[in-house]
Order: C-alpha cells, then structure tokens, then sequence
C-alpha cells in the first residue's frame, strides 16, 4: 500500500471532518474529565478545600486534584470535613487513618485593588513537616490558570520532575459547517477559537516559545500553511506554493519549519521554509515523503515515507541526507511524536483491529501498544515527557491524555461533540 490514503487524512482528514457532528461554543468550553486506571506507584495526596474557594464555580482544589489525578503520579485521597489553610497546623493523628503521604492546603483571598491572592502550603504527612510554600498574585480571570500552577508546584516538588498542567492544548472542531482551530487548559476547560473558518483546518503544531500555531488551512480552496500570533490574531500564509501545503514542523529554534510540499513535481517531499523568506530548502527525493518531527535538538528529523512500499517512519539529518528507517513492527506506521527529552517515539500503527497508538524507546527499538481502541490520531507529547494527548473514537470521539505505561488515562470529553488533531503545547510562565 502506497501513502494515498495518509495523505487524504493529512491534507484535511476530510472525510472525517465532514463527518463530525453539531457543536455549541458552550459544549465546547467545558469538559468532563474522566481519569481511568490505576498505576504501579502512585503517591497516596490530600488537597484541601482552599480556604475562600467557595464563592467561585470551579475550585481551586478540585483543579489542582483533578491535574494530580491525569498525571498518574498520584492518588487523590477524599478530604472529608478537612478544614485548613496554608497557616493551619494540621492535626497529623485525625489525617493517619487517611493514609496520606502529602498534604496541600491553600487560600484564595481578594486584594483591595481587585486581583488575588493565591497562597498554599504543602506537607510531607508521613514525617508531618512543611515542605514548601506557594505564592501568586492573580486577576480574576488567572484563577484557573493560578491553580494550575499550584499543581506544578506540587508536581515538581513531590517528583523533581517539571509539571506540565499550565500548558495549552490545540485542537479542531467543526460545528455548523464551519471549522474552529479551539486553545484550551491542559485540562481541555477554557477553550477559546483561535481561528473560525468555512474551510477545513488542520494539522496545527505550536511553536518552541509557545506564542504562535502553524496550521494547514484550506479557505483558498487548496492547503496552505499559515503561522498565527495568539496575542494579537495576526497571521500570515509561510507556504502558499503551487500544489499543496501541508504537515508543519516547527525547528526547535523556532526559526523555520519543515513542511510537506508538492511545489517541485515528483510528489510530496520535505521542504524546509525559513520564517523570513527565502526559497524553501528540498529535504528528500522520490517516493512520498510526509509528516516531519524534528528530535529536540534539531538535529535529526523523523518522517513517514512509503519507499519500503508501505508507510513506515524514518529518520534522517535534520539537513537532508540518507535515512534510516526507525519503525519494523507492524505494515502501516504514522503520525511520529518525539518525546522533548528525546527517548520516545509515539506513533500511530494499523493493525488488524484498526489504528492504536504505540511507543517506542529509541534507545532499545521496544515498542509497547499504549490503547486498546481501535481508531486513534495523531499522539503529541507534554512538555515534561511524562503524557501523551491523542484523539481516539472509542465509545465517541473524544480527546484522551495517557501516562507512557498506557495505565493512567483521561478522558477529555465535551457535551456529546467531537475534536481532532491535537497538540500539546509548552508551560506557560
């Protein structure tokens, strides 16, 4: 089998698209979220209700135990009748039948100009110390944001290992015959358009920094590839060639991307486009080459080719040159994520059951199918290597996080609609 039918899903995966059913901006901007499966080590935590908490819809704790929860480092433990604040002293002796080996309790107080105060505290329940203190000054429309940022905290001290829960995720609707190109929470709350259109939108991939999405949009009626600024909502066409324009990869410097194009007569090769102009560099030759991933240092880059005759993923010199390919197991290999800290490659294979998505340490070669559905899309990687975000339509179509074990997974699911092409974007300061 050759690559028609991966490009049909990347230049638009139109059929599917146009199969997704009627969405509201309401549905759409608040999520339920599912955490499901339990993990070999798991760190038994209590987060107390924040003292002031109350007076808002959504609660700073119960954000901060829902993000412990997804990552599956922890086990959230019921906090009862508990009533504490950063400057309680906890009653250790009522908290040993809880069996917890962490304690969070925290405040939400408004300051006289408008702003607030978000403090917390956590304690190592085990030895019954303090162990470190949190501090932020917010707007009201930052609390979501502010508890997020309690759970890194939390996450990093208790893990050594940086959290992940302020960074956004992008991902693609259509609702009414229009399509949305939707920025929301880790958490998959606060959805915001960033780009409403009549035409298809895919393949959106966030830039090293954060600030800006390259997409594939097709309102010329052909794919082209654009780069948006979130701040301001100014964009501007990078790859705009003759033929079609599509799977862009961002650099780690953020300085050009690698994006799939026809422009040259011999099917779909890679091509590097410098940001600031200039001829777009040809990276391969012959057979159908597509959806480029660089390795965190920029120096290598992965990428789907069918010149073994079926698709398989292949890496190569981030500057062109002779590739190697990476994926045996398995006739049909798509979709490669590279992990940011460079030891695993996510991808999407067909098996006899459908698509699920695999992992592979590049180290070893082992690969480990992380699903058990039978029709998943495009895996992207968090920030810190511990999660991978995909879309799946099991049981409907929905937007999933999993733990690299396949153990912990979260179901991120709207008011009966549907998403596709996800990406998981870098922490926000």
């Amino acid at each position: 089998m050759n690559l028609s039918n991966l490009l049909v899903r990347q230049l638009g995966l139109l059929l599917t698209l146009l199969s997704l059913s009627l969405l509201s901006s309401n549905a759409l901007a608040q999520f339920r979220v599912e955490v499901t499966g339990v993990g070999l080590t798991q760190l038994p935590i209590v987060v107390a209700p924040f003292k002031g908490e109350a007076q808002f819809n959504q609660k700073l704790s119960q954000i901060v135990e829902a993000d412990l929860a997804r990552s599956g480092q922890f086990k959230p433990l019921a906090a009862g009748i508990l009533s504490l604040d950063e400057m309680s002293r906890p009653d250790w002796t009522a908290l040993r039948p809880l069996s917890a080996e962490a304690l969070v309790a925290g405040s939400v107080t408004r300051l006289a100009n408008g702003r607030y105060e978000v403090r917390a505290r956590l304690w190592d329940a085990v030895k019954g110390q303090e162990k470190s203190d949190f501090r932020d000054n917010v707007s009201a429309a930052d609390l979501r944001l502010s508890a997020h940022r309690v759970s890194d905290w939390v996450y990093q001290q208790l893990t050594g290992v940086p959290g992940v829960f302020t960074s956004r995720i992008s991902y693609v609707t259509k609702s009414g015959g229009r399509y949305n190109l939707w920025i929301a929470d880790s958490d998959g709350e606060g959805a915001r358009s960033a780009l409403t259109s009549p035409e298809p939108i895919i393949s959106p991939s966030w830039s090293p920094n954060g600030t800006q999405l390259a997409y594939v949009s097709f309102e010329s009626r052909k794919p082209v590839v654009y780069v948006h600024e979130l701040a301001s909502g100014q964009r501007r066409a990078v790859a705009n060639f003759k033929g079609s324009n599509s799977a862009p990869a961002w650099a780690p410097d953020g300085r050009s991307i690698v994006a799939t194009l026809s422009k040259g007569g011999g099917g779909s090769q890679l091509y590097r486009v410098n940001l600031q102009g200039g001829e777009p560099q040809r990276l391969t030759l012959g057979n159908i080459n597509t959806e480029p991933a660089f390795s965190p240092d920029g120096n290598t880059l992965y990428f789907v080719s069918d010149r073994g005759g079926n698709p398989q993923i292949y890496k190569m010199p981030a500057q062109g040159g002779p590739a190697d390919r990476v994926t045996f197991s398995g006739n049909y290999n798509i979709s490669p994520a590279i992990s940011p800290d460079g030891r695993w490659l996510a991808y999407v294979s067909r098996l006899s059951s459908g698509f699920r998505l695999h992992l592979m340490e590049l180290a070893t070669g082992q690969v480990t199918a992380l699903t058990e559905t039978n029709a998943d899309e495009r895996p992207s990687f968090a920030a810190n290597s511990r999660l991978l975000v995909y879309a799946t339509q099991q049981g409907g179509d929905a937007l999933m996080t999993t733990t690299l074990d396949g153990r912990i997974k979260a179901r991120l699911t709207g008011q009966g609609g549907d998403i596709r092409e996800p990406n998981w974007g870098p922490v926000r300061p």
